[in-house]
């Protein structure tokens, strides 16, 4: 069963209603003594769901998140968490495999803690994607449980108010007139009023002017505003939506762009030089300063049906000027260049000397059946380690990157089934331990390439989050810029009552009425709150 407040006018109020919707007279106690009625104009007095006396689980979490008080916690938690996330480098950022070992050998015992609790990855946590969703939460529940009650008091608002209700303003006046004079003095006001362009509206003696309302919903557009920001925030952690990584792309080279269906491709690194006498003064130095870094890169797709990979896009990337393709956007971000890409080897035959011809090693596509004919011979890698090591006299690879490569070949005759095995490594001398070998093979020449840092970046929320900041400021323009001014003016027992009320900026408006010929005389200065 619903109660009701019924106020002496006649008209039922829901249960907790502090000024009446019909004619706005006080139905607190609690106000009654008070001189001014503008902490209770914020939503018309009107009763608001979390203030309601209701006890079911879900009205316990709607009263906790309408909180302003419980939203502004969550807010300094996220911002000190936030905070907190700066004081070390993030995993991303950190050149190790073993983060854990890292902060601790780094940064003592507050980095292991730092990495223990989560602050390592921090925007990735579920802690931190939570406290996210419940300010968005907060945010939605608050502006409804405010925006609704509101939306109706104005929908709604009454012309003929209380006398009290008129009287507690913070502007208000009276004046005894003459009953056959009210209806000029009102039509005076009104003509006033509606040169400063507020709407009027009047009904049995009484008058209500307005203008500005748009203002009230200001702050909820700026609600609507965040919460699509939030939103939009919150979508990048759906696979496939944000992608910020970083690939080496060798000259030459196709390789798989980061968890998409795209390849790209290195058709050449270009890195251009001031010529001297051209080169800017604030740039003048001994040695030659870079001019242009860029990328000739063709974008490609595998077909669905062939499995081939099909050209999208070519596009020279540069610095600020990046490849788009779709919601994938490829930026020029580091070089490098002299990298070891292939090994030319000559096989000699021991005894005479004879050189009997090279066979060319890709480091990029190494495989055990692959067999580089020379001569009669044939030749294939039993092992390869691309950066040599020996960890308890056994070979190991320190990382994948070429630095010292090391290779076991098998040698064959035509028509023997096995072969010698050599040991061939940068550097090294392995000629005593391969003394019995018929054939020894040698490096001949090194091919170096150069190669492009490109950054993969792909951001679907970005429109939303753009829309969002778009909506906000909106929403800070119609609060700003705007302000929702009301006048009231009865006539009640041979008195004209003036009340005037606004949502900021009461000088402004005591101003405004004030140089009204029709409120001349009047104190219209607002009282103190």
């Amino acid at each position: 069963m619903i109660e009701n407040s019924k106020c002496e006018c006649g008209h039922n109020n829901p249960v907790g209603t502090i000024l009446c919707e019909h004619c706005g007279k006080p139905l607190d106690d609690s106000i009654t003594h008070k001189d001014d009625l503008v902490q209770e104009m914020r939503y018309e007095g009107k009763a608001r769901r979390s203030q309601t006396a209701q006890t079911s689980p879900f009205d316990l979490i709607w009263n906790f998140f309408s909180s302003v008080k419980v939203a502004i916690i969550l807010i300094i938690i996220t911002l000190a968490a936030a905070g907190i996330g700066t004081i070390f480098p993030q995993e991303v950022f950190v050149p190790s495999s073993d983060p854990a070992s890292y902060y601790e050998k780094h940064y003592g015992i507050w980095g292991k803690l730092y990495h223990s609790f989560g602050f390592s990855d921090m925007y990735s946590s579920w802690w931190f994607v939570l406290l996210v969703s419940m300010i968005g939460i907060s945010l939605v529940i608050c502006s409804l449980d405010r925006v609704i009650p509101l939306y109706k008091a104005l929908k709604n608002q009454q012309v003929v108010k209380n006398v009290e209700f008129i009287q507690r303003q913070r502007i208000s006046h009276s004046e005894r007139i003459p009953g056959e004079e009210k209806e000029q003095k009102i039509d005076q006001i009104a003509r006033e009023l509606s040169k400063r362009f507020y709407h009027i509206r009047r009904e049995n003696g009484a008058l209500l002017a307005e203008k500005g309302r748009i203002s009230r919903w200001g702050p909820y557009i700026n609600h609507i505003g965040l919460i699509i920001f939030l939103l939009g925030l919150l979508f990048r952690y759906i696979p496939g939506w944000y992608l910020n990584e970083s690939i080496w792309v060798r000259e030459g080279e196709v390789k798989n762009v980061p968890e998409t269906p795209y390849y790209v491709k290195n058709e050449r690194f270009i890195m251009e030089f001031y010529e001297q006498e051209k080169t800017p003064e604030s740039l003048n130095d001994e040695d030659p300063v870079v001019k242009k870094y860029q990328t000739n890169a063709v974008l490609y797709k595998k077909d669905s049906r062939t499995g081939k990979l099909k050209a999208v896009k070519k596009y020279p990337i540069i610095v600020n000027d990046p490849l788009k393709y779709n919601d994938l956007l490829l930026y020029q971000s580091g070089f490098q260049t002299g990298l070891l890409d292939q090994i030319t080897f000559k096989v000699t035959e021991k005894k005479s000397k004879t050189e009997l011809g090279t066979f060319t090693v890709n480091l990029n596509k190494i495989r055990r059946d692959q067999v580089y004919q020379v001569g009669n011979l044939t030749v294939r890698p039993l092992e390869y380690y691309p950066d040599f090591a020996l960890e308890n006299n056994r070979p190991v690879t320190r990382s994948q990157e070429p630095n010292r490569p090391a290779f076991i070949f098998e040698v064959k005759e035509k028509g023997e089934e096995t072969g010698e095995k050599s040991w061939v490594i940068s550097g090294t001398n392995f000629e005593n331990l391969m003394a019995e070998n018929q054939y020894s093979i040698d490096l001949a020449k090194l091919h170096t390439v150069n190669a492009s840092g490109l950054m993969v970046r792909v951001d679907r929320s970005l429109h939303i989050i753009f829309i969002g900041g778009m909506i906000f400021m909106v929403g800070l323009i119609m609060g700003f810029y705007w302000h929702h001014r009301r006048v009231w003016v009865r006539y009640s027992n041979g008195t004209l009552y003036v009340g005037g009320h606004t949502n900021k900026n009461w000088f402004s408006f005591c101003n405004e009425l004030s140089g009204m010929e029709v409120f001349r005389g009047y104190d219209l200065r607002p009282t103190k709150k």
